[in-house]
């Protein structure tokens, strides 16, 4: 019997790569392969565009040590910090990146994104959803997308829809996970978020004691999300710090969310998990 495919589009963190993320998501991948063995789970792991320098790593102090050669380093886009209200730079060639994937090798059913990744994610199943171009239209009025903006930012139009997603041919998502997530901040992306909500159903897995994104700007996110996501038990906490955890119950909570989004659940994939966990002799 030939398998249903289950594809899964895994967008790395800032100063991560394609091939780091492939490691640290392996245990969440293995949870997924082993709950779904009716699907054929595949996971694709593209590369941000925007090599990084060590001056552009968080943290980073040159020393006599440092080494010249480029660091394995990547990102989707760099905040600017100069820029008021806040700009990504290098936002579009991270959506090309993005895009040339879906394009290549989609479609994908969901797609999971850690930290810079999983705010990637969200603005990825956004540009997919429908009425998000007229979205984008409205905001580009500066007097509209910098309504209530914040005291000292600037008067700025949001951005336009991203040219590598006009004509892209690749459904809607079905589902999103984001680790560490965060919205977009600013009048810039408000097209991503708002008239309408982001309506693709999000898992935010959050860390209690992550010290790398605020806890206010995750919260951000999550209330861009259509619908009440806490109520709903779309938001999940771990009593850890900035990485994906690993530990049985947050894995089961990323299967219970995706098999909630495949047609309201199988129940044979369901009942074959229950027989594999078992401790029988056959």
């Amino acid at each position: 019997m030939s398998k249903q495919p289950l594809k899964l589009l895994m967008l790395h963190g800032y100063t991560q790569s394609g091939p780091l993320f492939h490691a640290k998501s392996r245990a969440l991948i293995k949870h997924l392969t082993k709950a779904f063995p009716l699907h054929d789970v595949t996971a694709t792991y593209p590369t941000g565009p925007l090599r990084l320098n060590p001056a552009d790593i968080p943290g980073y102090e040159p020393t006599q040590e440092t080494p010249t050669e480029p660091l394995e380093a990547y990102g989707w886009f760099r905040r600017s910090n100069t820029a008021s209200p806040p700009e990504y730079v290098g936002l579009e060639d991270g959506f090309a990146a993005v895009a040339k994937v879906m394009s290549e090798e989609g479609p994908f059913d969901g797609v999971i994104g850690f930290s810079q990744g999983a705010a990637m994610a969200a603005m990825v199943v956004s540009l997919l959803e429908p009425g998000r171009k007229e979205a984008f239209a409205k905001f580009l009025d500066p007097n509209v997308a910098s309504q209530g903006k914040a005291e000292g930012d600037a008067v700025v139009p949001g951005v336009p829809f991203p040219e590598s997603f006009e004509g892209l041919n690749h459904p809607p998502f079905k589902f999103a996970l984001c680790y560490s997530g965060f919205r977009s901040p600013g009048a810039r992306y408000r097209g991503f978020y708002e008239s309408p909500a982001l309506q693709t159903p999000i898992l935010h897995v959050l860390g209690s004691l992550d010290a790398v994104v605020e806890e206010s700007r995750s919260r951000a996110l999550v209330e861009a999300c259509g619908g009440d996501p806490e109520k709903e038990g779309k938001v999940v906490w771990h009593p850890g710090g900035h990485f994906l955890p690993s530990q049985r119950p947050y894995l089961d909570a990323a299967v219970r969310f995706i098999r909630e989004q495949l047609e309201g659940g199988n129940k044979k994939d369901a009942d074959e998990e229950d027989v594999n966990d078992m401790d029988l002799p056959f």
